[in-house]
């Protein structure tokens, strides 16, 4: 059953880049309504149980002192259809297989540095969103 929750980080390479502003508005014309953010940064350990799921894949290392590198964005948004639709507006993990206007299409530059993470299911989007976020954190 679709929830109308998901979660969303705005990754180091985003946030150097600036690219913070742009994100949000974009997110925000596709109907999301923000219901917890903060800029934080993860720490090597952070990132090791953040990504945990993907601790056997050979781009793990690299994912871990990537997204332990440098400030993120998290956020948990709001919408009917949140993970699909956010799925969609964030487009595919390589930019150069993203649709036009994406997420990843107009700020990422590579498939490591991809400029946001986006749940994959609705279940991940719980879990990943209680882990950067107290209740008290979330309206």
């Amino acid at each position: 059953m679709a929830t109308n929750r998901t979660f969303t980080m705005l990754k180091p390479d985003s946030v150097e880049k600036g690219y913070i502003g742009a994100i949000l508005e974009k997110i925000n014309a596709a109907g999301f309504r923000i219901a917890a953010m903060k800029m934080t940064q993860m720490t090597v350990s952070d990132a090791k149980a953040f990504y945990a799921v993907h601790s056997e894949r050979p781009f793990y290392g690299e994912l871990v002192e990537f997204m332990s590198s440098g400030p993120i964005v998290a956020a948990i948004l709001e919408k009917n259809n949140a993970v699909e639709d956010f799925r969609v507006l964030i487009g595919a993990t390589n930019p150069a297989d993203a649709a036009e206007g994406t997420i990843r299409k107009l700020f990422a530059s590579s498939m490591g540095e991809n400029a946001v993470h986006g749940s994959d299911s609705d279940e991940n989007a719980a879990i990943e969103g209680a882990f950067h976020f107290s209740g008290r954190e979330i309206f």
